[in-house]
């Protein structure tokens, strides 16, 4: 790739970025406009941004890297990721904004009067939201680790500092605007290189990506690992090899590889003939068992629509469910998805919104599996290298080269950092919301900017440390754990009015606290191999209903608790504004919240 033509794509963008969001900060007249927006952004302009901030890294590269590993299979991700839009519609848009509130531990403490129960909710926003910003900023150094050369870091921090200008200086305004052209930005750099690609593709005499088989090397391929892996080889692979392979050293010379693991070391350079099939990657020295879909080989399933629950006694069945359940639910849990509704108008506008998001998501959604199909004929050698997250990016100078491919290929990484920068800035928003409210001695918009200076210092020092995980999976785990803790709150909080401050904070921290752990000890390896690790890399199947279950039995055990302002505020939360009989809060006052204005 053209370094020259993708640094000024990033350029631009950046440069857009800070522009847009001057924009918001020229307009931005009062605290309100600050903190909400002043309540006033429409549905259309709405949508697009909450589509942007939602659209995030492991949507433009990491769906696609699952989809040249794994196959189709990998498309319940996006599946999930859409479809939950369609809960949040139904059971959450509207009277999470009617509301009133600023913030998810806002409307913790409105619904149910406990002070408490805020700030656990507050840990759990800032939990998931860090967990959710560190594969952004990750991503963002992959990114630019590819394009230009740059050292991993540098791309994470580039990130880091242009979000935390704009959200320090703008607040919810600029970041609307920002977000909303990031939307179309990303679509945009999507759309018009696949279609290049499709035309490259069909005149190629149009090769099939085969996932019931190992992939096939379109060209003569060079790769050299940058870690010790283990591969595993089905038949005698010829090939030359640089480096360390099975405790022995080579220079340059030809090898045969017999059918079965071969252990890698870090720096070692292979060199693969035209046609020969890809060796599957099945972890590092420092891996963990492998979850499913992680090291395991594609599955000959009969379509994507049919559950993975091909061998390992069920195994992948399971994993279907869990990943379907942490997507399907986690998306109304979200901190910074939340945040957004509080901008809109009134709850007829929420509803409105969402619906146009729908739209919005899955027509964006069409494109990152065709970039997946075309790497695995293309690139396939980057699932053995562990970089299938930059399929995306590396496609057009694979199948066009030339001006054409570096020009497209720029266009991609354009795209590409908008996805790192529009998610973070919303992540960044809610983190420095809660920390001002709930950590800081004051509430001011000058506390507020130190709190954004904290929300993306810690998930980039971090990220420094912290081994990689591939942006779907790693934006996975922060959907398991937001669908284990607000998902309850926010179901239970809205339809339930039995609900109680103590049977609230015993689901959060049964669900959401369980949840966590487990994604925790699966990352640092801890659950044996097997169904124990299986049920710890994917517990929304059972962290879920544990949230639920939790919060319903301390709730009826504790009837007394039941806050006397729940008529109330319920009745605030579903009727609409103009029978409620009750102002809307207009300003967010020194906290940039009003719970206490939400109805008791």
């Amino acid at each position: 790739m053209n370094h020259t033509y993708a640094i000024a794509a990033v350029t631009a963008v950046v440069l857009a970025t800070v522009l847009i969001g001057a924009l918001g900060l020229r307009i931005s007249r009062t605290t309100s406009d600050f903190y909400v927006a002043s309540r006033t952004v429409g549905p259309r302009l709405n949508a697009a941004a909450i589509s942007g901030e939602y659209l995030s890294a492991a949507s433009f590269l990491g769906i696609a890297g699952l989809v040249l590993v794994q196959g189709p299979d990998m498309l319940w991700y996006p599946v999930g990721y859409t479809a939950g839009y369609l809960v949040l519609l139904l059971l959450v848009a509207a009277p999470l904004r009617r509301s009133g509130a600023y913030t998810l531990s806002d409307f913790a403490e409105a619904r149910l009067e406990s002070p408490q129960l805020r700030r656990l909710a507050s840990l759990f926003v800032v939990g998931v939201c860090w967990l959710y910003l560190l594969p952004q900023l990750q991503g963002a150094g992959l990114t630019l680790e590819i394009l230009t050369g740059a050292p991993d870091w540098v791309g994470g921090l580039l990130v880091a500092l242009v979000v935390t200008g704009i959200v320090a200086a703008g607040g919810m305004r600029s970041i609307t605007f920002v977000q909303a052209f990031q939307y179309w930005l990303k679509l945009t750099a999507l759309l018009v290189p696949v279609l290049f690609l499709a035309a490259a593709w069909h005149g190629d005499g149009a090769p099939r990506a085969r996932f019931d088989a190992p992939a096939v090397l379109h060209g003569t391929t060079a790769v050299r690992l940058a870690e010790t892996v283990r591969i595993e080889v089905d038949a005698p692979l010829t090939l030359t090899v640089t480096g360390r392979v099975d405790s022995r050293a080579y220079d340059g010379d030809g090898v045969t590889l017999a059918p079965g693991t071969h252990r890698v070391e870090a720096g070692t350079a292979l060199a693969f003939p035209e046609g020969a099939p890809v060796p599957r990657r099945t972890g590092t020295e420092t891996d963990p068992p492998p979850a499913f879909g992680r090291g395991d080989p594609p599955l000959a399933s009969p379509g994507w629509s049919q559950p993975l629950a091909g061998g390992r006694d069920g195994q992948q069945l399971y994993a279907t469910y869990g990943l379907i359940l942490a997507t399907f639910l986690g998306t109304m849990g979200l901190p910074h998805v939340a945040v957004r509704f509080y901008t809109s108008p009134h709850g007829r506008a929420a509803r409105r919104t969402t619906l146009v998001v729908l739209v919005l998501v899955g027509v964006f959604y069409l494109l990152p599996p065709l970039y997946g199909a075309l790497g695995r004929i293309y690139a396939p050698e980057l699932a053995l290298t562990g970089a299938a997250d930059a399929a995306v990016l590396v496609l057009p100078e694979r199948m066009l080269g030339g001006a054409l491919g570096d020009l497209l290929g720029a266009l991609l990484a354009g795209g590409a950092f908008a996805a790192f920068l529009s998610t973070a800035s919303g992540l960044t928003m809610s983190v420095a919301g809660v920390l001002t409210q709930d950590v800081l001695p004051s509430r001011g918009v000058r506390h507020f900017r130190l709190a954004t200076l904290l929300a993306t210092a810690v998930p980039l020092a971090v990220g420094l440390v912290a081994s990689k995980v591939p942006v779907a999976d790693a934006v996975g785990l922060a959907f398991a754990v937001s669908a284990s803790s607000f998902c309850p709150l926010l179901v239970l909080g809205i339809w339930w009015r039995r609900l109680t401050p103590p049977g609230a904070a015993a689901g959060l921290l049964l669900g959401g606290g369980s949840a966590l752990a487990a994604v925790m000890a699966t990352r640092a390896g801890l659950p044996p191999a097997g169904w124990p690790h299986t049920l710890m890399a994917w517990p929304a199947v059972w962290s879920v209903p544990l949230g639920f279950l939790s919060m319903v039995l301390v709730s009826l055990a504790t009837p007394r608790r039941v806050p006397a302002g729940t008529p109330a505020i319920l009745a605030r939360l579903h009727l609409p504004e103009e029978l409620s009989g009750r102002p809307e809060p207009r300003e967010p006052g020194p906290a940039g919240a009003a719970p206490k204005a939400a109805g008791r």
